[in-house]
């Protein structure tokens, strides 16, 4: 159980609000306008926004005092983060060891990794070799191989045209289906919602509400979300 207890964070005027939980190996969206506090939420998670108040909690274990590298999550941006001197295997090998000193074994679940997502024959390129939606393949195959429990996703496929974010959100499901993760997706794209999403999170006004099942809300969306959506 992910549980945010009566967390709240606090960023210059800017006041978010959280008070729920979120059940082990659930799919959410996150929604809301832009400047709302979605990615806000994301980074109470990680660790990167720290608390004024309350806390975070992941099964029995407070989150709230450990730094982002010690806490059980990855998290996918929409830059995807790679080493643009570093090729596609070494990219995927950082998830399990940041100075890239593999064994035998590691080596292979890099390999494994890449297959998993369809890249198995351009381990050796570099990431300028490849396209939008390979990079982000990459990327998604890096935090496979790190097997965290928590996977947070910060508008991750936006750049993606339709076909190639369809088929992102398709890989990203089986993905979190084998795995187990807990997912956490902040999309623009009610769409998006609807394909990956039984849950969705709406953050709107500095709160973010608990979560919903996706499509009775999005059919009848209440008026602050269904301004935003237009």
């Amino acid at each position: 159980m992910l549980r945010f207890d009566r967390a709240e964070a606090r960023l210059g005027s800017f006041v978010l609000r959280a008070d729920f939980n979120i059940a082990p190996g659930a799919r959410v969206a996150v929604i809301g306008p832009s400047g709302s506090g979605k990615s806000t939420l994301l980074g109470m998670v990680s660790g990167f926004v720290p608390l004024s108040s309350g806390g975070i909690g992941w099964r029995d274990r407070d989150l709230s005092p450990l730094p982002p590298g010690e806490r059980p999550v990855s998290i996918l941006f929409q830059d995807q983060n790679l080493f643009p001197h570093l090729s596609v295997a070494q990219n995927v090998g950082l998830g399990l060891r940041p100075d890239l000193k593999l064994s035998a074994a590691q080596t292979r679940d890099v390999q494994a990794a890449l297959d998993q997502v369809g890249l198995s024959a351009m381990a050796d390129r570099r990431p300028a070799q490849l396209s939008g939606g390979q990079q982000s393949r990459v990327a998604l195959a890096r935090v496979a191989l790190r097997a965290r429990p928590i996977l947070l996703l910060d508008e991750a496929f936006s750049a993606l045209g339709p076909a190639l974010k369809a088929d992102m959100l398709a890989l990203l499901a089986r993905i979190a289906d084998e795995t187990g993760a807990t997912v956490l997706m902040v999309t623009h794209d009610p769409d998006d919602a609807r394909a990956f999403a039984p849950e969705t999170v709406v953050v709107i006004d500095g709160v973010a509400e608990p979560p919903v099942p996706t499509a009775p809300l999005l059919d009848d969306p209440p008026p602050a979300l269904a301004a935003y959506l237009g």
